[in-house]
Order: structure tokens, then C-alpha cells, then sequence
């Protein structure tokens, strides 16, 4: 934590210098607009690491309550910066020009151009974040997901699984009334199985142990599952997989289980995060232990929380890998870094002979905020493509 939080205020740092050139030295704000914006991207820059800080080692329900407009801040960081970048694109686009045609702007013209440009990411930025605080603060909808499966009994066609993944409990708004809610919307979905892909949690079960209650209230005709996300490790792995247990929560370390129904079945298994190795005494995704043993004639679905742990799922033969930790990039266009950084963002796709899908998360982590990737609770329906 103390890594993470070192990180984080030497790129806020970086990135609200960005914004005071950008928005207060070339646009010479006169007095006493130049301090008043100073002193506000100042201490917009350290509210954020100040009270994720404090809320690790002094959590109160005033920092609670803090923690929220810094949360909304962080986002706002996110959209106003590529605003700004979109503003700089169109500067160097300007000046190529002028360089080109040899008509250089006079002092006044150039000054008035940077204030306009500075005004209209500013503005943008601001109207985004409030789109986003709309779609980020919106109930969870149920989105309908068909998957075909090659070795899927014809028995079992039409299986259903309800996907939630990043929850992020212990985030600003997402509390004990909220979760009762998620747990009544996802029993109405029906499914035959429950599947969490990880990072359920962020914050200890000391401090979430009454947020976290209402999931024992979780129905499924074969079961609830859940497999380690890597927030899950910044809360206390060890701790959480006892107190999921404790709630009828079956947890999946590198194991499998059979479900059957009408004498046909298929096995669901589960790995721990991609990054759990070292986080916790014994943790560590391993897919091979899981699947060892199994006969290969049968249908094999994953939980494993990170996308591109699909590689591995495609060289052990299986047929539908079930993830999140992308949040479908949460806020428009930080979906391209995730991108990058995965290889895969949302939705159905498959890999191989795998069908992987990737749910934007039901949750939120950091800002309440969402823009184009609305959560989900996921109803995934198993349909068989096999011939007899």
C-alpha cells in the first residue's frame, strides 16, 4: 500500500503540475484568479493520497465521507487530462500550420488561443465527469450473454450462469444497502450457478464484515463461487476466503468442482489471481493442478479474475474462461491503456478453442463514476453445439 500510495502522489504530482501550465501559467490568469486556481489544483493534487492514507491507518466515518469528492476528483483527473491532451493536439496542429504558411500569431492572438483552448478542455472535462457521475451512480443492469459450447451436454443446454466481478465493496457508495440490492436483483436473475471473479472486496473483513453480510443471502440451484481478485490481497486474502466460506460462499483455489444435473455435467474451476503469487502464504494461480485428472471429453469452464490468464486456459483445453478486473476501462478512454496492458476489454471473444468473456464489473473502484462501460450484472446462458 505504501508502494501504491508513493506512486500515486508522484504521478498526481506530475499530472496537476500539467494542469497548472496548462490552465493557469499560459493562459496568465490575472489576480486573484491565478492563486485561487493555484492554491485549488494544489490541494485537489494531494487530497486524494492524503486520505487513502489516512483511511489505511485512521478509518473514520468522517474520512469515509471525504473519501468520496477525492474519489470524484481522481476521476475528473482522468477525463480532464486526455482533454488537455486533445487541447495540445490541436496546439502543435496550429502551429505546424503557421509554421508552415509563415504567419505566425501575434501576442495577443496566441494568448487568446491557449485561453480558449484551456476553456474548452476544462469545459469538456467538466461535462464528461458529470455524464460519467450519472452513469457511474446508475442502478446494475442484467445483460444477456450466449455462449456456444462444444463438449456442453444437450442435457444441460441452456445452463445459466449470473457473473459478478469487481464488486469493490468498501468503495464510497457501495455499502450494505447497496449490496442488499445487488443480492435481490441477482436472485431474480434465476441462475442455475453464482460466479464472483474477484476483487469482491477492498478493505479488511474487520471493516466490511457488515457490508459483506447480506451476500449469505445468495441463491443458486449448484452453488455461489468465487475465485481471488488482486484486491483481494490488499484486504487480506486469507482472512477473506475464511469469511466467504463462512457466508456459503464455496471459494476456488486451483480446484474444480462437478456440476450435474439429469446424469450430465461439466466441471467449473478456478484459479487464484494472476498476480497472487508471493501476496499470500500457498497462493498462486495454477491451472494445471486444477484440471489435473479430469476426462477431457468434458465441458470445462474457468473463473479466473484477470482476462489474460486466457492463454493458459487455452493450452488446458478450456471451453469458457469467465473474467473481469477491466471494468471495461470504466472511464472513457482509459479503456485503451487497459487494452494495452490485458489484451482484452469487455465482452465475448474467443481465443483459440476458448470462448472467453470479460464483464465490465458491477462495481466501480476509485471514482463513482462510469463512462461508456456500464456495469453489469451478467446472465451468461450455456447453449450446446455438440451433436449428440
Amino acid at each position: 500500500m505504501l508502494a501504491f500510495l508513493s506512486v500515486m502522489t508522484s504521478v498526481m504530482a506530475s499530472l496537476h503540475y500539467y494542469f497548472w501550465v496548462r490552465l493557469v501559467r499560459d493562459t496568465q490568469l490575472p489576480a486573484p484568479w491565478r492563486g485561487i486556481a493555484t492554491a485549488l489544483i494544489i490541494l485537489f493534487g494531494i487530497s486524494l493520497p492524503t486520505v487513502m492514507l489516512l483511511l489505511r491507518t485512521r478509518p473514520s466515518p468522517l474520512l469515509r465521507t471525504l473519501v468520496l469528492p477525492a474519489y470524484v476528483w481522481m476521476g475528473v483527473v482522468i477525463l480532464l487530462l486526455f482533454s488537455l491532451l486533445a487541447a495540445d493536439s490541436v496546439r502543435i496542429l496550429a502551429w505546424l500550420f503557421t509554421a508552415v504558411a509563415r504567419t505566425p500569431l501575434d501576442p495577443e492572438r496566441r494568448l487568446l488561443f491557449r485561453r480558449a483552448l484551456g476553456a474548452g478542455a476544462a469545459t469538456l472535462a467538466g461535462v464528461l465527469s458529470l455524464r460519467a457521475l450519472q452513469e457511474g451512480l446508475a442502478p446494475v443492469k442484467v445483460k444477456n450473454v450466449e455462449v456456444p459450447l462444444a463438449r456442453l451436454p444437450r442435457a444441460l443446454d441452456g445452463t445459466t450462469i449470473a457473473q459478478l466481478s469487481d464488486v469493490h465493496i468498501g468503495a464510497p457508495t457501495i455499502g450494505l444497502a447497496w449490496i442488499t440490492e445487488l443480492v435481490k436483483k441477482t436472485n431474480a436473475v434465476g441462475a442455475d450457478i453464482i460466479a464472483i471473479t474477484g476483487d469482491l472486496v477492498d478493505g479488511s473483513v474487520e471493516h466490511l464484515r457488515a457490508a459483506v453480510a447480506p451476500l449469505a443471502g445468495l441463491r443458486a440451484r449448484h452453488g455461489v463461487y468465487f475465485v481471488t481478485g488482486n484486491h483481494e490481497y490488499y484486504s487480506g486474502a486469507v482472512a477473506w476466503e475464511a469469511e466467504l466460506t463462512r457466508l456459503g460462499v464455496r471459494v476456488l483455489r486451483n480446484e474444480r468442482v462437478r456440476i450435474e444435473r439429469d446424469g450430465a455435467g461439466f466441471d467449473l474451476a478456478g484459479v487464484d489471481d494472476h498476480s497472487a503469487r508471493g501476496m499470500a502464504p500457498g497462493h498462486g494461480p495454477d491451472l494445471a493442478a486444477a484440471v489435473a485428472g479430469r476426462d477431457e471429453r468434458d465441458e470445462l469452464i474457468l473463473l479466473a479474475h484477470q482476462p489474460r490468464q486466457v492463454h493458459e486456459a487455452v493450452d488446458h483445453g478450456v471451453g469458457l474462461q469467465l473474467s473481469g478486473h477491466t471494468h471495461g476501462g470504466q472511464i472513457w478512454p482509459w479503456g485503451f491503456m487497459v487494452r494495452l496492458q490485458q489484451g482484452f476489454l469487455a465482452g465475448l471473444t474467443r481465443v483459440g478453442d476458448t470462448m472467453l468473456y470479460t464483464s465490465r464489473g458491477t462495481g466501480y473502484w476509485g471514482p463513482p463514476m462510469r463512462l461508456g462501460a456500464d456495469a453489469e450484472i451478467t446472465r451468461i446462458t450455456l447453449r450446446s453445439t455438440r451433436a449428440s
